[in-house]
This record gives C-alpha cells, structure tokens and sequence, in this order.
C-alpha cells in the first residue's frame, strides 16, 4: 500500500454498516449489495449510483465492513482524497480481495486517471476480486474518455440509488437518534425537520451536536433544549 493510501481513507466508519443504513426507499438495494459481498468470485465491478445525498460512501464503506467480517482483504478509498496524490496512488489496490473506490466522478475526462482505474478493474479482475465505485449517475451517462472504461463499468451490476422524501430523513434522523441512546420523539424529530436542512448528511451532523450537548447537560431532547442548542 502506498504512503498516500495509507493516510487517507483506509480507516472505516464504524456507524456505516448495513445493519444502519436506514430508509425504505433503498433498502432493496442495500440488500441486493450485501448479498453480493457473500459470494466471492462473483461480478467483477458493481457501481453504486446516485444523487449526493443518498448513501453511496455509507454502503461503499459497509461493504468493507461485510467483506472484513468474513475474512476478505478490504480498502474504500475516497478518489476525492487521492487525487492530489497522481494516479499511481491506485497502484497496489488489487492486492484486496475487495476494492471500493468512492467518487469516481472525479476522474471523468482525466485520460491518466481513466487509465489507471480500468488498469485496476483489470488486475482486480484477473485475482478473482471485486471493485466497487461510486458515481452519480449510470455509467453510460458519463463523460469517460477511455471508452473500455465506461463499456466496462456499464456492464458490471448497476445499482441506482432513489432520492430520499422527507419522511424516510425523520426514519433516519430517529433510527441513529436511537442507536446512539438518545430518545427522540416524533415531536421533537418534527420540529428538528421543520427548520434543519435537508441534505441528509447535515442532518446527521446536527445530530451529532445535540448528543454531544445532551451528553455534557445531562438534558434529554426536548423542543426548548433543541432551540436554545441549535440557536433557533
């Protein structure tokens, strides 16, 4: 593994596992990707597909998860991350039995980059391993310039995450409530939806905030601790 893959991204998410990964609305699809991390030697490349704000880094890195508890070698790199570091960084990757490479949208029109990660799909493919990537929407809509990269992409296992309504964030928002111990509810989990954004990932954020304060106030959630909390 090189410097850069070892500062950056090799440690996963302890609350991004499959188990957690709450919402209807893509949970067939979670599961339809668990499945696939128990039967090695299966599809060579499967591409996690969706807006920002769906869950595709969650499920990339609880596929590592589920990889590493059945005894597979396993790495989630975000290619965000690696850039700064040159394409080279991919090198050594398919040493994994799983790889899973989040943000591929970030190489789309970088001929060096492009290389590499259908160089990888390659030699991941020749071991008998499994690639995971992430993009925001289907392979055939990208604009690749390696051609074999997007024909190979596209024909691996498409999975198309849909965007979440409002009541699958408040499922969300009270589910990790309650795996952290707090106890929220359905009128304080309404009134947080009525005024935080939207974007799932800020949500969860001001969650983090709350049980931090609630831990340090020793206060349970309630409308005028969430006020005076988030400065509403």
């Amino acid at each position: 593994m090189t410097a850069a893959q070892m500062a950056l991204g090799v440690k996963l998410r302890d609350d991004a596992r499959f188990d957690n990964f709450h919402g209807n609305r893509n949970q067939d699809a979670a599961e339809r990707l668990a499945s696939v991390c128990a039967e090695p030697g299966g599809l060579p490349v499967v591409v996690v597909c969706g807006d920002a704000d769906t869950g595709k880094s969650h499920l990339l890195q609880a596929v590592c998860h589920k990889g590493d508890q059945l005894g597979r070698s396993v790495v989630c790199i975000s290619i965000e991350e690696l850039l700064p570091f040159g394409p080279e960084a991919l090198s050594g990757l398919d040493t994994h039995d799983i790889v899973c490479l989040d943000d591929l949208d970030r190489i789309a029109g970088q001929p060096q980059w492009e290389e590499a990660v259908f160089h990888l799909y390659n030699r991941i493919l020749d071991r008998g391993g499994l690639l995971v990537v992430s993009l925001s929407d289907v392979p055939a809509a990208f604009p690749f310039g390696l051609a074999d990269l997007g024909s190979r992409l596209a024909h691996g296992l498409v999975i198309q995450l849909r965007v979440y309504r409002d009541e699958d964030r408040t499922r969300i928002l009270m589910a990790r409530a309650e795996q952290r111990g707090m106890v929220m509810t359905d009128e304080v989990a309404g009134f947080i939806m009525r005024r935080a954004p939207r974007r799932l990932g800020d949500l969860l954020a001001m969650l983090d905030t709350l049980d931090e304060n609630s831990l340090q106030a020793q206060r349970r959630l309630t409308i005028p601790f969430v006020k005076t909390v988030m400065g509403w």
